[in-house]
């Protein structure tokens, strides 16, 4: 049994897991937007609104009040980033719960955000927003688009954002190993194990070495909740 603690392998097993545990909750669990001072998660787009059809046409609305602002005021990144957001949510409502994956429509709501996304980039002269950041490395994702290089830039926003942590550090490695940027996904997960507590170090080297000899792996188990 998995929990049969007195092999070795299996302790080590073990310890590995709540490393891993570790490093979500010290990373924020983008996926929900939980752990910081992030919102727009999955769970709160909608919170009040429904279900079903009635939170679709709620979407819907916002978008299309979205895009109306948008084309009233063209150079206002603030209205950009409205937009995203909003097709962003829509988008989340063409989702399959079990496999977190798309449908047709929902990764076309995804492309719309993304490009939203890229208007706003364009504009944005300032600080970037790191919970529209946060969503959009969630839009990149391989359950999502599938562009793991603009996942790694979008997370990137986020961890300037924040107090540097392992769980930040761990999954800027684990987008970067998965886009195939290795020198950027060595320094991360660094940085990462030199934040972690002095005993689990090892681990979390191990977990992340794991990561970047098998990339493929590390896209799959990109972060996401």
């Amino acid at each position: 049994m998995l929990f049969d603690l007195r092999a070795p392998g299996r302790r080590r097993t073990i310890k590995v897991v709540y490393v891993i545990l570790a490093l979500l909750m010290g990373g924020g669990l983008i996926f929900f937007g939980i752990g910081g001072n992030t919102s727009g998660g999955l769970l709160d787009a909608f919170k009040g609104g429904g279900g079903g059809s009635s939170a679709e046409k709620l979407a819907s609305e916002k978008v299309d009040k979205a895009e109306k602002v948008v084309q009233l005021r063209r150079s206002d990144p603030a209205a950009w980033a409205a937009l995203t957001k909003a097709q962003y949510q829509q988008a989340g409502l063409q989702q399959d719960e079990q496999s977190g994956k798309y449908t047709a429509d929902g990764i076309k709501f995804l492309r719309s955000a993304a490009h939203s996304w890229d208007r706003y980039l364009d504009l944005q002269k300032g600080k970037i927003d790191p919970s529209l950041a946060t969503l959009m490395t969630q839009a990149f994702l391989p359950t999502a688009l599938n562009k793991p290089a603009e996942a790694v830039k979008a997370w990137e926003v986020v961890v300037d954002s924040r107090p540097a942590s392992t769980g930040l550090y761990a999954q800027l490695a684990q987008l970067a190993y998965a886009a195939g940027q290795t020198r950027k996904g060595d320094l991360a997960a660094a940085k990462a194990v030199s934040l972690a507590p002095k005993d689990q170090r090892k681990d979390v080297k191990a977990q992340l070495d794991a990561l970047k000899a098998n990339p493929q792996g590390a896209q799959q188990t990109a972060p996401s909740g």
